[in-house]
C-alpha cells in the first residue's frame, strides 16, 4: 500500500500517526508523512520518508503563545478556545488541501491517514468518491463526537442543547468547500470529521470513553500508540528509577507548557519531603534552568525516551494531554491531573469518571493539593486496580492487532460516497 500520515501541525496531533505509519512501514508498506518541517525529524525517527507543507503554513507553531498573541488577551473560556480552534487549526485548512493535492499527484496514495483536528481531508470528502484514495481519519484526543446529553463541546459545561458555539468554524469551512465547488458539511464539523471519511480510529478504549446509545459502524477503538523509540537517549541517571522507591513522572506536555510553574515546578516542591519517591520531569523543550533548584528527588529533562520511562512509572501527574493520558493508561499507570486549557477538561472528566485517577479541576493547583492528590492515588488500592484493568482493555484493542486488518481491508473494497450513501441513513 501507498499511505500518507498527516495531521494538525504539533507533535501531540502527529506523533500517534506516526506510530500507525511505522507500523506499516515495517511491514513493507511505502509511508510518507506530510508535516511542518519542525517535525521532520519525528517523521524520519519512524522510519517515514518526509513530505512538507506548503510554505504558507510551513510554520513552528509549538509556542502557541508566540503563534497566536491575540489569545494572551480574551477572556478564558468558551469563545476564547473556539477563536484559538479556528486560528490554529482551522485557517490552515484550505492551504494544506492545496499541498495535499500537490503529494497526491507525485504520490498516489491508496490511503489518507489524517488526524481529526487537521481539515485538509473535507474537501476530498465532499467530492465524489471516484479517483480519491480511502480516507482514514484518526482520533488522536477524546472521542469528538456529539454525546447522547448534548454537552457541548470541549466546554466542560452542563449537558445543553445548542450548537451555536461552534457555528463560525463551520461557516468557515463551508466557505473554502464552495471555493473548492463542494456542498456544505451536512453537519458540524466535529461530526463531520467521524462519519465522513471511509474510517475512523479511535485512539483509547470504550471504558475510558462516556457511553453513547450508538456510534459510527465505520469507528473503530485502537487502544494506545507506542511512544517511537530512539528520539531521545536515555539519561546518565537512568538507575535511580530502579533503587526501589516508586516513580512518579510530571509533565505539562508540549503545548500548554509556556509557564513550567502551573503544574511541574508545584509538584516538585510538593513531593521534595517524600523519600519513597523519586520525581521524573519533562519540560517539553523549556529550559530545564527554567525551574530553579530541584529537590534532592527530582530528574528532569526537557525530553526523556518514554518508551523507556512509561513502564517504570507508578504515577503520572500530567494537565491532561491526551496521548500522555492513553500511553499511561495502557500500562496501568494512574494519574493526577491538573489542566482546564485545550480539550484538558474534556480527559479530566473521563479521568474521573472511569476511576483512574484524581482531577483536580484547576489549571493552578496548590503545592497541598498536588501532595494530598499523589498519596491518595498512590495508597488508595483502587486507583491502581482501576488502572490495571484499563491496561487489559487498552491490550485488547492493540494498534498492531487492529490497524493493519482495517486498512487492508479498506484497499479491497470500493466504498460508496459517504455524501451520498451512509449520510442517508443519519
Amino acid at each position: 500500500m501507498k499511505v500518507i500520515v498527516t495531521a494538525a501541525p504539533l507533535a501531540g496531533h502527529l506523533n500517534p500517526l506516526l506510530a500507525i505509519g511505522r507500523i506499516l512501514a515495517e511491514m513493507g508498506h511505502e509511508v510518507v508523512g506530510y508535516a511542518p518541517s519542525v517535525l521532520r525529524r519525528n517523521v524520519e525517527a519512524n522510519g517515514l520518508r518526509f513530505h512538507p507543507y506548503p510554505p504558507e503554513v510551513d510554520v513552528d507553531i509549538s509556542d502557541i503563545r508566540r503563534f497566536f498573541p491575540e489569545g494572551r488577551t480574551l477572556t478564558p473560556g468558551f469563545p476564547a478556545r473556539r477563536k484559538a480552534w479556528e486560528r490554529i487549526f482551522v485557517e490552515r485548512m484550505d492551504a494544506e488541501y492545496r499541498g495535499l493535492q500537490d503529494l497526491l499527484r507525485e504520490f498516489p496514495a491508496e490511503i489518507i491517514l489524517a488526524e481529526s483536528m487537521t481539515f485538509a481531508t473535507l474537501p476530498l470528502l465532499m467530492g465524489p468518491r471516484a479517483g480519491r484514495p480511502a480516507i482514514v481519519h484518526v482520533g488522536a484526543v477524546f472521542l469528538q463526537l456529539s454525546r447522547d446529553d448534548q454537552a457541548p463541546m470541549f466546554s466542560g459545561l452542563a449537558p445543553a442543547s445548542t450548537g451555536e458555539w461552534f457555528d463560525p468554524i463551520d461557516r468557515f469551512i463551508d466557505g473554502v468547500l464552495t471555493a473548492h465547488g463542494r456542498p456544505p458539511l451536512p453537519m458540524p464539523f466535529y461530526d463531520a470529521m467521524i462519519r465522513l471519511p471511509d474510517l475512523f480510529l479511535q485512539v483509547g478504549v470504550p471504558g475510558l470513553e462516556f457511553p453513547r446509545s450508538a456510534l459510527p459502524p465505520s469507528l473503530h477503538y485502537i487502544g494506545a500508540n507506542p511512544p517511537a523509540p530512539g528520539l531521545y537517549p536515555v539519561p546518565d541517571w537512568a538507575g535511580d528509577l530502579d533503587d526501589g522507591r516508586k516513580a512518579v513522572l510530571v509533565t505539562q506536555g508540549t503545548v500548554a507548557n509556556s509557564d513550567l510553574e502551573r503544574l511541574i515546578g508545584p509538584t516538585l516542591r510538593a513531593l521534595a519531603g517524600e523519600p519513597d519517591l523519586v520525581v521524573v520531569a519533562t519540560t517539553g523543550g523549556r529550559p530545564v534552568e527554567a525551574l530553579g533548584p530541584l529537590p534532592g528527588n527530582a530528574r528532569v529533562a526537557q525530553f526523556l525516551p518514554y518508551d523507556w520511562l512509561m513502564p517504570k512509572l507508578d504515577l503520572l501527574v500530567t494537565n491532561g494531554g491526551y496521548g500522555a493520558v492513553t500511553q499511561a493508561l495502557s500500562l496501568g499507570v494512574p494519574l493526577v491531573q491538573a489542566g482546564t486549557t485545550e480539550d484538558k477538561r474534556e480527559v479530566a472528566a473521563r479521568i474521573a469518571w472511569s476511576g483512574v485517577g484524581v482531577a483536580l479541576g484547576t489549571n493552578e493547583p496548590t503545592i497541598s493539593q498536588i501532595r494530598a492528590a499523589v498519596r491518595q492515588v498512590l495508597d488508595t488500592p483502587s486507583f491502581s486496580a482501576r488502572a490495571g484493568a484499563m491496561a487489559r482493555e487498552f491490550e485488547a484493542h492493540g494498534l498492531r492487532r487492529t490497524i493493519v486488518p482495517l486498512l487492508e481491508g479498506l484497499t479491497r473494497q470500493a466504498r460508496p460516497h459517504p455524501t451520498e450513501d451512509r449520510l442517508s441513513a443519519l
